[in-house]
């Protein structure tokens, strides 16, 4: 798909601002209420807006620890990765799941917890029992230096 000035703004300040009124979109972009929305229209139709989300605070929900574990699997099979990835999607805590490459690990995770207890609960009892986990290793989030949505458009 070919984005032109006005749907790159588009995606821009949807990006920042997602429950913008169509109005004030359309204010800030320059264009006429229609012509904006039919764009929005477009880009949602073909997948480039992927959708809305809120955005909650975690440390206001009682969330204040946060760790990115990498994880190590004792084979490199697509069942073996195929069933890792099933169980940790089940885990409302894993916020993101990464398979990777160049590390020891074969995955990172990042999740949320409460506290240290919940994380010692999540990590024995609920991650190292996954079939095929081999290697843990965590690092603790002391602050978020960037942490932004937004992709650069």
């Amino acid at each position: 798909m070919e984005l032109d000035r006005y749907d790159q703004h588009i995606l821009e300040v949807l990006q920042e601002e997602g429950r913008i009124s169509n109005q004030e979109l359309a204010d800030r972009i320059g264009l006429s209420p229609s012509p904006c929305l039919r764009r929005v229209r477009t880009l949602e139709e073909s997948g480039l807006i992927a959708g809305y989300r809120a955005l909650l605070d975690a440390k206001k929900l009682g969330y204040a620890l946060m760790a990115l574990i990498h994880i190590s699997m004792d084979r490199h099979t697509p069942e073996r990765f195929t069933n890792f990835e099933t169980k940790i999607a089940e885990l409302p805590e894993v916020l993101e799941c990464l398979l990777v490459t160049g590390q020891d690990a074969d995955y990172q995770l990042k999740v949320v917890v409460r506290d240290m207890d919940a994380y010692q609960e999540l990590l024995l009892n609920r991650i190292t029992r996954i079939e095929g986990v081999s290697g843990v290793h965590s690092s603790f989030v002391l602050r978020r230096v960037v942490d932004k949505t937004a992709l650069p458009v």
